[in-house]
């Protein structure tokens, strides 16, 4: 962003992510005709618990689905004590969603606030200092200095208010902006991850709920990846490429869950068509992304979620691991699961 020049983002719009924005806007079609409004009051729990348990397990977050599913019922988790700072924190920052401005910075001052209440000194402040993102002992970003952040986060909501983009397209700008201004001194990574939810579901309210961030987690060296190359290049087009394939594959993720309740029936054929996949295609995919979240998932365990025999589980792991999707570690009730 030049001090001196309104805000433009530095995208290539190609064909392949014109593509990418069609095909995700004919997925959420479908979705949206399998739903009387808003998904079931169940289906935005659940989802609701893998997003903030996703976003948050990038950030090195501990907790397990069923100990942020806990905490989301307000019951008491054994933890560390920051984990489950985070986590209350974000529930709180997800409920309060509904009545934020994507482009007013008093609610991105806010969100933060909320996300990070309790964990920083300063939550809800733009950094005072400089600060590089490291990757190990690897210094991959070094974010604006902290004098020009305010000015930076004005022009870049600023451009969010007045944009005519496809919001799939503005979405992804801004997580990736928020990225590269790094405007807090921690927590950005989840603001930005919560800020393009945000956007996306002013958009289309279904998006409020659909857990992007566990396909982000199972992928998390190609999110980084992707943030480098953008930087390198001076072109956000590998992360907006990146993010609107993770956007897609979570639609198709959520189509394939139910397809997987409904196998037996018709409806379940048309959906297998409609989303262009085999039944058993559809099954892979929910498995693999379950174990991706949840390495430590039994066989057993995932029939229950998939309403499937146990031995018709065993056989999709199997076939699985012969296809090279999976690996396995350790013993059968002490091991966990590898998603390659």
């Amino acid at each position: 962003m030049h001090p001196d020049a309104p805000y433009a983002p530095p995208l290539t719009l190609t064909p392949e992510l014109l593509n990418r924005v069609a095909a995700i806007a004919e997925a959420l079609g479908r979705w949206s005709a399998r739903q009387d409004a808003l998904p079931s009051p169940r289906l935005r729990r659940e989802n609701r618990i893998h997003t903030i348990q996703a976003s948050l397990a990038i950030e090195q977050n501990s907790l397990s689905l069923e100990q942020v599913s806990a905490l989301f019922d307000g019951q008491r988790v054994i933890g560390p004590a920051r984990d489950i700072q985070e986590v209350r924190n974000a529930i709180t920052a997800y409920d309060a969603l509904p009545r934020w401005d994507p482009s007013n910075p008093q609610h991105l001052l806010e969100a933060h606030g909320l996300l990070m209440a309790g964990l920083i000194d300063a939550p809800g402040r733009f950094r005072s200092g400089g600060v590089g993102i490291y990757r190990g002992d690897q210094l991959v970003h070094m974010a604006p200095p902290a004098a020009r952040v305010p000015g930076l986060v004005d022009d870049l909501l600023a451009w969010l208010a007045a944009s005519t983009w496809h919001p799939l397209l503005v979405s992804c700008v801004a997580h990736y902006e928020l990225e590269f201004i790094h405007p807090f001194a921690d927590g950005n990574g989840r603001l930005g991850r919560l800020w393009q939810t945000l956007i996306l579901s002013r958009w289309n309210p279904l998006l409020a709920w659909l857990p992007i961030e566990e396909v982000i987690r199972s992928r998390q060296q190609g999110y980084y990846e992707s943030l480098g190359q953008a930087d390198q290049l001076g072109d956000l087009e590998p992360f907006v490429s990146y993010q609107l394939e993770a956007i897609h594959d979570a639609l198709r993720s959520e189509l394939g869950s139910e397809l997987c309740s409904e196998m037996s029936s018709e409806k379940g054929s048309e959906l297998a068509a409609a989303i262009g996949a085999t039944p058993g295609a559809a099954i892979d995919a929910v498995i693999l992304r379950d174990l991706a979240t949840e390495p430590t998932l039994s066989a057993r365990r995932l029939a229950e979620r998939l309403k499937l025999s146990q031995r018709a589980v065993e056989k999709h792991l199997a076939a699985l691991q012969q296809k090279g999707r999976l690996l396995r570690h350790g013993s059968p009730r002490a091991g966990y699961w590898q998603v390659l």
